[in-house]
């Protein structure tokens, strides 16, 4: 037993291992009820993202693996992971005040959401098929409690099991098209299916089936259209930040085992699934922006607007190259400040899960609370793509990284349907500007979700006013695990 290789993937894994003795301390604690229990909890979840963020900021981005191969630290990996800590940390934030409301301010809540995001954070880091299943599984079990943690709101029991039948149905696809992959390779390592694969006839009956299956497990996990039709009624029924978590953390760690497996390690599997993807992007864009004109509640509005976003995103993965890599992990950062934004307003004008969420509750915001309008405001806009927010370059770096590899009836289509799904977010200024009401909004407003909106506006903000600035730093990264992800397979070649 070599004691340095130990050493090392230990290291390595460091981050994982603070977000699960974290999770770990928290439910130790959360076993001794006492006053204040949720804050305490809640305050040591921010303590220890922090420390793991810290570790993965020193750990960088050059190409390290662990655990023989099947676990990497590279560009990808250290980017989405320190996205995923501060969309977990915003969630946090945001939680205290929901929770309280709902009567529901249990430690455990927190301990979920670490163990959902050291399962977000073995995805991101998996090069190994069964280790990215297992991440898969650690998040998705520990997001199915969540969603139905307000056991006495029907909604929310709903969804849970909703989301628990159809989550098993799309892991088994996946897990099927993983167990096929293996009968035809004979290894779960992606560097060496790489090159098992590297000369294989993309006709072959086996490996389209494998393919299919591993694609539609995948697009399951971001919402893609067909496989969207879970993703409204579980939005609308879990708790809002609960909500805000797997819109932004979920779907973050999904797209990164999408650009890994599919842009990195599995290209010559291209052939095969592009021509779907070109339909299931079009088809996403198209449902997400149409259905989403006729909501009446917010978070199913924002159910179908992840959704529209979430074609746009799979624009990014055809545009290929570092360029739509880089494009797509920029894209998502930008995603994740200005939803969870918008989630913190939710959560703000909240008067009780069992009241729901209906859009009118943003009528008349702006003569009773014209701050918070004027944040709403400017999160609506970024996710509309209006400039010079963030969500606007957000979508100029996807079509440009489209146009730029000769895609551009594609763009112009994605065009057609950003200007579409501008109108429902436009709908909700109108509200808060221009209608009256004679019940204006409560709102409580606590230093953590103050510091929230603070957070995702300046983001915002910044993505908007500095976006090469950001850019540069997802082509940075899109870039260094490119040349780790080249070494890996000319190193396994040679062995």
């Amino acid at each position: 037993m070599d004691l340095t290789l130990i050493k090392t993937s230990v290291l390595l894994s460091g981050p994982e291992i603070i977000i699960i003795l974290g999770a770990c301390v928290a439910l130790m604690l959360s076993l001794v009820p006492r006053p204040g229990q949720g804050g305490l909890i809640a305050g040591l979840s921010l303590l220890m993202i922090a420390l793991a963020a810290g570790m993965s900021a020193t750990l960088g981005h050059m190409p390290q693996s662990a655990y023989q191969g099947m676990f990497v630290i590279d560009g990808i990996a250290t980017y989405f992971k320190l996205l995923m800590y501060l969309g977990t940390a915003l969630t946090v934030l945001i939680s205290g005040g929901y929770l309280a409301t709902e009567n529901t301010d249990k430690g455990e809540y927190y301990v979920l959401l670490l163990f959902a995001l050291s399962g977000a954070m073995i995805m991101v880091s998996g090069t190994d098929l069964l280790i990215i299943y297992i991440g898969i599984e650690l998040q998705a079990l520990s997001i199915y409690v969540l969603v139905g943690f307000l056991t006495r709101n029907r909604r929310s029991n709903e969804a849970a099991l909703k989301y628990v039948i159809l989550g098993a149905f799309s892991s088994g696809l996946l897990l099927f098209g993983l167990s096929l992959f293996y009968g035809l390779t004979g290894t779960t390592q992606l560097d060496a299916m790489a090159i098992a694969l590297g000369n294989a006839e993309t006709g072959d009956p086996l490996l389209v089936l494998a393919t299919l299956l591993l694609l539609v497990g995948l697009l399951f996990k971001v919402g893609a259209v067909p496989f969207h039709m879970w993703l409204p009624d579980i939005y609308e029924g879990a708790p809002s930040p609960v909500t805000g978590f797997m819109s932004t953390v979920g779907k973050v760690a999904a797209f990164a085992v999408i650009l890994r497996l599919l842009m990195h390690d599995l290209t010559s599997l291209a052939p095969i699934w592009r021509g779907a993807v070109v339909a299931v992007a079009v088809l996403t864009m198209a449902v997400g922006s149409l259905a989403a004109l006729v909501q009446t509640n917010i978070k199913r509005m924002l159910a179908y607007s992840s959704i529209a976003h979430g074609g746009f995103l799979l624009l990014g993965l055809l545009a290929g190259g570092d360029d739509g890599m880089a494009s797509v992990m920029f894209y998502l950062l930008v995603f994740t400040l200005m939803n969870l934004g918008l989630f913190a307003v939710i959560v703000l004008l909240n008067q009780g899960a069992a009241w729901g969420e209906p859009i009118w509750d943003f009528s008349g915001l702006a003569k009773s609370h014209p701050g918070l309008a004027l944040i709403t405001l400017v999160l609506l806009l970024s996710l509309a793509g209006i400039p010079p927010t963030g969500g606007f370059f957000a979508k100029f770096y996807v079509l440009v990284a489209l146009v730029e590899s000769g895609q551009v009836t594609l763009a112009v289509i994605a065009v057609l349907f950003s200007a579409v799904s501008a109108w429902f977010y436009l709908r909700i200024i109108m509200l808060m500007y221009m209608e009256e009401t004679d019940h204006p909004a409560q709102v409580s407003m606590t230093p953590a979700l103050r510091l929230a909106l603070a957070v995702t506006l300046i983001g915002t903000v910044l993505t908007g006013l500095f976006p090469a600035m950001f850019l540069d730093a997802a082509q940075t990264a899109a870039q260094a695990a490119t040349q780790a992800a080249t070494q890996a397979v000319a190193q396994a070649g040679l062995g």
